[in-house]
């Protein structure tokens, strides 16, 4: 999957890094990267994130790093009048450099260098996090600075996981970023109908064989098992919230055979999809 170069230095303006907030009614697909390193906390949303070749679910408190190159986007709708809201920011490897200058802060060297696979943060009080990337906001002239190089330091200590299996690195070509655009756009707004090869093919105007030569060397996935992600991540979010049956919950995610969807969600989430239900039902 090639993603689009964002520019993100035309907001630097005169500063050493861009930090900002926003609120939308929906994460809309916009697979992307830009050389510079980021941020984001996810104040109140839910849906999926991409980063690399990770395709994970994701919900209130979720905080990543990334590094430069990285492909990524997150995905998900409101219901009704609710907003999502995201913390980004967003800075430079020059600032990098010149924070891993210091010879205090060696111990920050694992993090950028974990931080080109993607890191997720487990915070015990994203409260915390939260208030602290406001501040950072909010801060003027060096202060600014100062807080960002703070936060970076608790994040070194902070319970955390790698994301991406594979390392990323992309130049910009504006065909393939289209076509694949439009490819995950429709996924992400069809998914529970019934999809085939030929008709996702035909949408970018490509062979069957060479959309999955294409899909795959971009995406380290198969088209099948993107999709079947896709699935899946809905389906368990109808198995907590929806009184619906497991049956009909497979079919109405897109799911033909429930013997397949069996298997497959057995390969994603190492359980079954009752197991599942009533576990996770439990929590609330």
């Amino acid at each position: 999957m090639k993603p689009v170069l964002e520019n993100i230095s035309n907001y630097l303006q005169d500063s050493s890094f861009y930090a900002y907030s926003y609120t939308t009614t929906s994460f809309d697909f916009k697979w992307h990267f830009h050389p510079e390193y980021e941020l984001t906390f996810i104040v109140k949303g839910n849906g999926h994130r991409l980063i690399g070749n990770s395709h994970q679910e994701f919900s209130d408190n979720d905080f990543v790093l990334i590094g430069p190159n990285i492909p990524h986007t997150w995905v998900g709708k409101t219901k009704g009048k609710k907003v999502f809201e995201a913390i980004v920011i967003q800075f430079t490897s020059e600032l990098v450099e010149k924070i891993l200058g210091f010879k205090e802060s060696k111990q920050m060297n694992a993090l950028f260098e974990s931080s080109n696979y993607g890191i997720a943060f487990n915070e015990d009080q994203p409260n915390e996090i939260k208030n602290i990337l406001y501040d950072i906001i909010n801060e003027k002239g060096i202060d600014k600075v100062l807080k960002l190089i703070s936060l970076l330091n608790k994040l070194t200590h902070s319970k955390s996981s790698t994301i991406s299996t594979t390392l990323y690195k992309y130049q910009i070509n504006k065909k393939i970023e289209t076509r694949i655009n439009k490819v995950c756009l429709y996924l992400e707004n069809n998914f529970s109908k019934k999809i085939t090869l030929k008709e996702i093919a035909d949408l970018v105007y490509m062979s069957e064989s060479n959309f999955c030569k294409f899909f795959k060397k971009s995406t380290g996935n198969t088209f099948s098992d993107y999709l079947n992600e896709l699935r899946i991540n809905e389906v368990c979010k109808l198995l907590i919230h929806s009184d619906e049956t497991i049956k009909n919950i497979a079919y109405n995610c897109g799911f033909e055979s429930l013997s397949y969807f069996n298997r497959v969600f057995a390969i994603k989430k190492s359980t079954t999809p009752s197991k599942y239900k009533t576990h996770h039902s439990n929590k609330y």
